[in-house]
């Protein structure tokens, strides 16, 4: 599925080693992991190495829906990129020096229960709340 994917990126005020801690660490990323601010992401668990599972716990704040973002990492090159399978889909998030800054982009095989659009929103405003974490502004 790899021609289909969606890809989403931001730009964040911190060099590679940083944004990779933010987007790595379990407790940073229950920092950022969410799309909206009526969400959170209580839990999150991370075993960064080709083969290791991570799971990232997504509800709505007020207990009404949640679930499991959960798979394998694939292939993990430090600092620079991740790939990762959850289910039959991948993704690849890569990481890119780009002046004081770095480019993280997050390319994702598109699933059928939402539109293309609704999905590249969706991953979109959760990269938008990672670089709000990055740069030092509020989530949400």
């Amino acid at each position: 599925m790899t021609s289909d994917r969606i890809t989403v990126e931001t730009r964040v005020r911190a060099p590679v080693a940083q944004a990779w801690d933010a987007y790595t660490a379990p407790d940073r990323i229950r920092q950022w992991n969410f799309a909206s601010d009526d969400w959170h992401c209580p839990a999150a668990s991370v075993d960064l190495r080709a083969g290791g599972a991570f799971s990232w716990r997504m509800e709505a704040k007020d207990g009404s829906m949640g679930f499991d973002f959960a798979g394998t990492y694939t292939a993990v090159v430090r600092e620079e990129r991740i790939d990762t399978r959850f289910g039959d889909r991948q993704a690849t998030i890569l990481f890119v020096p780009e002046g004081d800054g770095t480019l993280v982009r997050v390319s994702f095989d598109p699933e059928t229960e939402h539109s293309r659009d609704e999905q590249r929103g969706g991953w979109q405003a959760i990269l938008d709340n990672f670089r709000r974490h990055v740069d030092g502004a509020p989530a949400g």
